[in-house]
């Protein structure tokens, strides 16, 4: 069976046990790397055409305004078909109880009937 992970995960500022702290990577790609790892599976990361703030809180509030607005933003790049893929991994962080934005933005692009879904989250 052939896999797909398609994933959102934000780098830069963030908050770990009560303390700001810089991170290269997100949390949500690094658990999609080990899926990876254990899978074979190909790899598509979601990510926004205007990154979200580095600095923590602004970036709280951007999330959090694009959701109360319904914004749906332009992405960097988008999958158009995943025909190929039987099992298709969606990996995100949580933010205001859901996905992040880009994520909606992409996975409502794709058709994935027949598809087995496997869903990952980070918080």
């Amino acid at each position: 069976m052939k896999s797909l992970i398609i994933y959102f995960s934000r780098a830069d500022e963030n908050y770990f046990g009560g303390r700001m702290k810089y991170i290269e990577k997100g949390n949500t790609e690094i658990v999609a790397e080990y899926i990876k790892e254990l899978t074979n599976a190909s790899m598509f990361k979601v990510e926004r055409k205007k990154d979200y703030s580095k600095e923590y809180m602004a970036c709280i509030e951007e999330t959090k305004q694009e959701q109360r607005r319904n914004e749906n933003p332009e992405l960097k790049a988008y999958l158009d078909d995943i025909s190929e893929y039987d099992v298709i991994y969606i990996g995100a962080p949580i933010y205001w109880g859901t996905m992040p934005k880009p994520m909606f933005q992409e996975l409502e692009r794709l058709d994935f009937n027949g598809k087995i879904i496997m869903p990952f989250t980070t918080h």
